[in-house]
């Protein structure tokens, strides 16, 4: 099956996730890689999943790197535990993974800052058994609220994220209702507005939502937008979701933010993954 149609391509700004795609490469060889692949725009995962707080020679030689590769960073997550891994974000995990999202909000939005990035998207971590659920949904919304105010400090949004129950089962946000309330929930705690929906196509997609509706009614309140086919979570065209549509519907509906490439290479390099999509169309215009 195909791609998008590149008429519908051509109206989008992709950016690469190099936290899943390029993974053959060390991390400070994927900007250039692509940027060789025609692209202008990247974003992370949070790069060192064992430390919220890595030394500054780390953050700069990574910084270094996406500078030369000339391309942008367009979204980061803050620390969200082992990712990839079995956690799905620390800041509603009581004691020491609390603590760690703290100590690295700071750190994470003067990375991003210092590279123009203006989405910061925070993970909101698993249920832990033996805890209330209310107790965590408590200090997810102060940690939440620290983490706009820092974000909003550097001109950025707080992006929330709705995951998938088959592959998350223990992630409370498993669906875009879920994740727009706590998005309206930081909101109406900071007062600053800028607390925004992640609209993942695939997560959605795999907890059966009805996208077309999503979309309808939640692209206001969304400010980024990751797409993988379903199933198997690789390239357009791999599987079944119609992304032109949607893609598409998102344009109709007001979105001209950028659309995160998530997706997975397979068995094969990174830089032929990108084969649905004409070389002319990956750079933003």
């Amino acid at each position: 099956m195909p791609g998008p149609e590149p008429s519908t391509a051509a109206e989008q700004r992709f950016s690469v996730n190099l936290s899943i795609l390029f993974t053959e490469l060390p991390l400070l060889e994927r900007p250039a890689a692509a940027a060789a692949a025609g692209f202008s725009a990247v974003e992370l995962w949070w790069p060192w999943a064992d430390s919220p707080t890595p030394e500054p020679s780390a953050l700069g030689a990574l910084k270094k790197a996406v500078e030369d590769a000339g391309v942008r960073l367009t979204g980061l997550n803050f620390y969200a535990g082992q990712l990839p891994g079995p956690d799905r974000g620390a800041l509603s995990v009581p004691g020491a993974e609390s603590e760690r999202f703290r100590a690295n909000i700071e750190v994470a939005a003067g990375f991003a800052e210092s590279l123009g990035c203006t989405a910061l998207n925070a993970l909101y971590g698993n249920r832990v058994d033996g805890v209330d659920p209310a107790e965590q949904d408590a200090l997810a919304l102060e940690n939440l609220a620290l983490a706009a105010r820092a974000a909003d400090r550097i001109g950025a949004v707080l992006l929330i994220e709705a995951l998938n129950e088959p592959e998350s089962p223990r992630y409370p946000l498993v669906s875009a209702p879920a994740a727009v309330e706590v998005v309206d929930r930081v909101n109406a705690a900071t007062g600053l507005g800028n607390a925004r929906f992640l609209m993942d196509l695939y997560h959605l997609s795999m907890n059966g939502e009805d996208l077309p509706s999503v979309i309808e009614r939640y692209t206001p309140k969304t400010g980024h937008v990751q797409i993988a086919d379903n199933p198997g979570r690789g390239a357009p065209g791999t599987g079944s979701l119609p992304l032109a549509d949607l893609l598409d519907g998102l344009r109709k509906a007001g979105y001209d933010g950028w659309v995160g490439l998530e997706y997975k290479a397979g068995d094969r390099p990174g830089a032929d993954a990108f084969g649905w999509l004409p070389a002319e169309q990956r750079a933003a215009r």
